[in-house]
């Protein structure tokens, strides 16, 4: 697959490996679920961490967020256990709700 930006993660990862980031990470545009795959590839390239920041899911026809906080920090809590982060915070929609269950 390719990010909204249109570049694959291979892609992403060649045009700033050079930065030797403590972190190489995806955010926004998506909710955890959507990330898998992309956190997935990210996490068999990588020579640092890997961060992810998801959406609290996708906007629904009112630009509002409905992942619950219970379910992205599920989410968040398997790619950990998977081994494909190290570090994990939210972005749009995310509420001190998302932050207290993640830390759970």
């Amino acid at each position: 697959g390719r990010t909204l930006s249109g570049q694959t993660i291979g892609g992403f990862y060649t045009s700033v490996r050079h930065a030797n980031a403590f972190a190489y990470g995806i955010n926004c545009g998506l909710g955890a679920a959507q990330m898998r795959p992309f956190l997935k590839q990210l996490a068999t390239l990588g020579e640092g961490y890997i961060s992810c920041y998801p959406n609290a899911g996708l906007p629904n026809a009112m630009g509002e967020y409905d992942e619950g906080p219970e379910e992205m920090a599920e989410a968040l809590r398997d790619f950990m256990e998977r081994g494909l982060v190290n570090l994990i915070g939210g972005c749009c929609g995310t509420t001190p709700e998302h932050i207290t269950a993640m830390k759970r």
